[in-house]
């Protein structure tokens, strides 16, 4: 596939092209972000979405906001660029990707404070390029090393978007499955449609039919039926954090398919980069969990389809409890829950 959920044009002087998945699948059409408030509205717009891009499109709004700083020195500098910060972090409160990213960010440089202002502003423009270009890597080893998990004939479940269009590479969870490609494996993936903004249905079965995958779509209500019926034998899914015991922050519905998985017997695996990993933090329960507009719920595609007046509950992720999650696809290997903080706390 051709498109790309984002690219930096040009040197310090450029600009940040994000591909608009609010317009997919019907348009292919980029946002052109030139400075710091277009990216944060792209991101709490859904605009560029899924936890990886997310950071890497923040380490470039940084950059595009440090870029119009107008500082003597570089202590008033820093703490210009902590209020910018700040800002993009608030874009989303639950994919821990997006204050990873800024904070690395804002670590390198205040390393540098005895550099020049025009320094400091040169080095968050690597810091983010760097970012951008280990994720590419990221998606590449978390393919590979869960690829193994898919036989011939097997028919997979992924939920919402986890691939090309949720990071700067190809994707988390459906990296395994691009990886499971190009091994020669021939496999179905089932793809809900994932309400109430049809992640799986405009972007992922999309994104798959594009990149010549076997790929059907559900409705949401559809997944235990095909469970049941033994359809599905594998589920991996991607992930918007991830706390010290292994619980598990994803899109809306994730917790019921990862229930459903474990009263079948069905592997549920979480797809995920080790940053995604947020150690601060002990178990699910303490997960911020971002609210979205009731509108998503009773509009689809802009259009009411509830009684005007009725009230809607609309939060964006659910936690699922590390108790249901077989293991961690990362760039490190696959690691199960009872091994996580050994395991790679210390990477």
């Amino acid at each position: 596939m051709k498109v790309k959920s984002l690219e930096w044009i040009k040197g310090e002087n450029g600009y940040l092209k994000l591909l608009d998945q609010t317009l997919l699948p019907h348009k292919v059409r980029y946002i052109i972000c030139k400075n710091t408030d277009i990216v944060y509205r792209a991101i709490q717009a859904l605009a560029v979405r899924g936890a990886p891009a997310i950071g890497v499109a923040a380490g470039y709004g940084l950059y595009l906001g440090a870029r119009c700083i107008k500082a003597k020195t570089p202590g008033e500098f820093l703490k210009r660029l902590e209020i910018i910060a700040q800002k993009l972090i608030s874009a989303r409160p639950t994919a821990v990707n997006l204050a990873w990213a800024v904070n690395r960010i804002s670590s390198s440089v205040h390393k540098l404070n005895s550099s020049s202002v025009s320094e400091i502003k040169k080095q968050i423009l690597l810091e983010a390029k760097a970012i951008h270009r280990e994720d590419i890597v990221t998606c590449d080893k978390i393919g590979k090393s869960g690829s193994g998990l898919i036989r011939n004939g097997m028919g997979v479940l992924t939920y919402c978007n986890a691939g090309l269009l949720a990071t700067a590479g190809s994707g988390t969870a459906l990296a395994v499955f691009y990886q499971a490609k190009k091994e020669g494996r021939k496999f179905k993936v089932y793809v809900p449609e994932t309400r109430p903004l049809l992640q799986g249905a405009r972007l992922t079965a999309w994104e798959l039919k594009q990149n010549k995958l076997d790929v059907i779509l559900l409705c949401d209500n559809m997944i235990g039926k095909l469970m049941s019926e033994r359809k599905i034998k594998l589920v991996v899914t991607g992930a918007d954090r991830i706390t010290a015991n292994g619980d598990t922050a994803n899109k809306i519905g994730t917790y019921q398919v990862a229930l459903m998985a474990h009263h079948h017997r069905i592997p549920f695996y979480v797809a995920a980069p080790l940053s995604t990993f947020d150690f601060k933090l002990r178990t699910g329960k303490e997960i911020p969990i971002e609210f979205r507009p009731e509108t998503e719920v009773t509009c689809i595609a802009g259009k009411p389809v509830a009684a005007k007046g009725v009230p809607a509950y609309n939060p964006a992720f659910d936690v699922t409890p590390s108790e249901f999650i077989k293991g961690f696809i990362t760039e490190k290997g696959i690691i199960t829950p009872s091994h996580l903080y050994k395991e790679i706390v210390h990477v």
